[in-house]
C-alpha cells in the first residue's frame, strides 16, 4: 500500500462522501474491528483510536506499535477537533500555501500535528461528532487506511 498524495479537492470529497447516517458505541466497535482486520492483513504496526466527543470508544495497539503512536494519535486528533477536517487536509492546506502547519498555525506542535491519519466522524444533521485515528505508517498510508475502513463501514451501513 503506497498511496499517492491526494489533492485538497480529493480530501474534501472524501470527507463529504463519508458522512454517516449515525454513529454510536456499537458502530465504533465495528469500525475499529475493520481497521484492526485491515492493519493485521498488512502487518501494519499501528495504533487505532476512535472517539465520540471526549470519550474514547475504541483503542487497539497492534504488534510493532509503541506508546509514541498514542502520542501521535492525540496530536493528530486535536487537529480534527479544532478544524473539523482531517489532519491530512489541514496539513495539505498549509503546504499548498507554501508553508507548514508548524510554521504558520500558531499552535504548539507538541500538542497538535497536522499529519495524515486522523479523520472526522461526521453524522448527517449533526456534523463532526468524533474522530478515527491511525498512527504507525507514513502519513499518506495512515490516512488511506482510515479512509478505506470508513468506506467499508459506510457500505455496511448502506451509505
Amino acid at each position: 500500500m503506497n498511496p499517492t498524495a491526494p489533492t485538497i479537492s480529493e480530501l474534501i470529497a472524501q470527507e463529504r462522501s463519508l458522512t454517516l447516517p449515525h454513529f454510536g458505541y456499537d458502530d465504533a466497535y465495528v469500525l475499529g474491528g475493520l481497521l484492526v482486520a485491515l492493519a493485521r492483513a498488512r502487518h501494519a504496526p499501528v495504533a487505532i483510536d476512535i472517539r465520540r466527543g471526549a470519550q474514547q470508544l475504541f483503542h487497539a495497539a497492534l504488534p510493532g506499535s509503541t506508546a509514541d503512536n498514542d502520542a501521535w494519535i492525540d496530536r493528530k486528533r486535536r487537529v480534527v477537533e479544532r478544524y473539523a477536517e482531517s489532519s491530512y487536509l489541514v496539513g495539505t492546506r498549509f503546504r499548498a500555501k507554501g508553508t507548514t502547519f508548524e510554521e504558520s498555525s500558531r499552535l504548539d506542535p507538541g500538542v497538535y500535528a497536522a499529519h495524515g491519519g486522523s479523520f472526522p466522524i461526521a453524522v448527517e444533521g449533526a456534523g463532526v461528532i468524533g474522530s478515527v485515528t491511525v498512527s504507525g505508517l507514513p502519513q499518506a498510508e495512515d490516512h488511506a487506511l482510515v479512509v478505506e475502513a470508513l468506506e467499508q463501514f459506510a457500505t455496511k451501513l448502506g451509505g
